[in-house]
């Protein structure tokens, strides 16, 4: 019989178990109600981009049609980034920016200097993760800053190679594989096939958290941007899938422990607010111990955001996630075969030619594009620095590219080459200039339709005015 205070109002244990259920006592359900009352809907819950208005075309105004026919490139240009800027900020909620001002000016008069890191999304993934508590909210932000300066993590996400990556992951199957149906990235690991021993003969703990921390700003910096653009909303946490099949005590051995609690500790502390939902699929007897010890480790928000399933856990996934973006191995329809299995592929907008070509075009321009790009956050210079210093290059796997090199004929680890190797710079530079064509015909053609239209409504007003 379990006990009714291990399952909380968001957890569902679907292991199979049978048994009956006591009611809750009045303390019970009283510690229940507070853990609830601290949930928040999810992150991107304010940030749905308002429905278009449809707008009565003026044939006959001769201002519109004059800024048409005068500067149509600077017209589409400007609708466009600001419609861009809007999917990637997201719509705020007045009640929130105004509890983030407040934060950033409590933060000013006591002397920490505004900047990079104190834009808007941060700081409110602090302040809600503490329940808007301004005084709990910036003890943790601020021991954030000071560990990203003593960890240097901006240097590890510029300069970091995991050279061991896929042989890392034969041995810890995980990585990120498409999106759910909302448009967040969707992340899995198969814990049962982890072999912690044969991970230490690849790496080290300490490089593997690096790895991890470099994965986290790929997600913050690149994989949220990227799938906002694809979805045309502003996406901002992901879905993770946690299989844990034949998972049991033998597979928790001291290194293991070890580089869990440093993992959990690095999530929750620095990258708050990043995780919408946790499917635990697959849970056994064996992770049922596990669980009852692993649950003293975690917030109570957090553990509102985890469901725990047993071996029928599809139709819950299936509600979430496309089967098309599902690796058999869970139920779907995707192999990823020419990568060589769902978890090394990657798959997923942000490695989208056409998606990447336009966060790339943003940054060549000097357009803001990423999620925190404004009040003291990344500005042109600063996305140089968080970029290796070479904007005008800029592609997905210059930044963060963990995978090495392979031969396609061998299949054997190629030699890495740089990306400032000058036939490197002059397919990127080709290839930025066909995507400025591209850019230019698409808004010449736009622009033309416009002028058709205008044309078309001169001409039915000059027939009217004949008559």
């Amino acid at each position: 019989m379990q006990k009714s205070k291990e399952l909380l109002q968001e957890i569902v244990i679907a292991a199979g178990a049978g048994g009956t259920r006591r009611s809750p006592s009045s303390k019970e359900a009283q510690v229940a109600k507070q853990k609830a009352k601290s949930i928040h809907p999810p992150i991107e819950f304010h940030w749905h981009l308002p429905p278009p208005k449809e707008k009565k075309r003026s044939f006959g105004s001769k201002d519109s049609f004059k800024a048409i026919l005068t500067n149509p490139l600077d017209s589409f240009r400007l609708k466009k980034s600001q419609s861009m800027k809007t999917i990637l900020e997201g719509v705020r909620n007045p009640k929130d920016e105004q509890i983030v001002d407040s934060f950033r000016e409590l933060l000013s008069l006591e002397g920490h200097a505004t900047g990079k890191h104190y834009d808007y999304h941060t700081l409110l993934r602090f302040l809600r993760t503490r329940d808007f508590n301004q005084n709990r909210a910036k003890v943790m932000f601020l021991n954030y800053l000071k560990w990203r300066e003593e960890f240097g993590v901006d240097a590890i996400a510029k300069e970091f190679k995991f050279e061991e990556y896929r042989e890392v992951k034969e041995c810890y199957p995980h990585g990120f594989h498409g999106v759910d149906k909302y448009g967040r990235p969707v992340y899995i690991e198969r814990l049962g096939m982890v072999d912690i021993d044969m991970l230490l003969q690849k790496t080290t703990i300490e490089r593997y958290v690096k790895y991890h921390v470099s994965e986290q700003e790929k997600t913050l910096h690149w994989r949220f941007p990227a799938c906002s653009l694809a979805a045309k909303k502003h996406i901002a946490s992901t879905t993770s899938i946690l299989d844990v099949k034949n998972v049991g005590t033998s597979n928790f051995s001291k290194p293991a422990r070890y580089l869990f609690l440093e993992i959990q500790k690095i999530d929750s502390n620095y990258y708050p607010e990043t995780l919408n939902r946790l499917y635990i699929v697959n849970a056994g007897s064996g992770f049922k111990v596990l669980w009852t010890a692993i649950k003293a480790f975690l917030e109570p928000r957090t553990l509102a955001k985890i469901k725990v399933l047993g071996s029928n856990y599809l139709s819950s996934l299936l509600e979430v996630i496309d089967p098309s973006n599902l690796p058999t191995f869970l139920g779907g329809s995707c192999t990823c075969y020419d990568s060589g299995g769902c978890l090394f592929s990657d798959k997923g907008p942000w490695n989208d030619p056409e998606i990447t070509q336009m966060l790339h075009t943003m940054i060549a321009t000097g357009e803001e594009c990423e999620c925190e790009c404004e009040d003291g956050g990344m500005r042109d210079h600063e996305a140089e620095d968080a970029y290796g210093g070479d904007t005008d290059n800029l592609q997905v796997k210059d930044v963060y590219d963990v995978t090495p090199a392979t031969d396609e004929t061998s299949g054997e680890l190629a030699e890495t080459k740089g990306p400032d190797r000058p036939s490197l710079q002059k397919i990127r530079a080709f290839e930025d200039l066909l995507t400025e064509v591209k850019i230019k015909i698409g808004t010449l053609e736009a622009a033309l339709e416009d002028t058709k239209l205008v044309l078309q409504g001169l001409s039915q007003h000059l027939e009217e005015l004949k008559r």
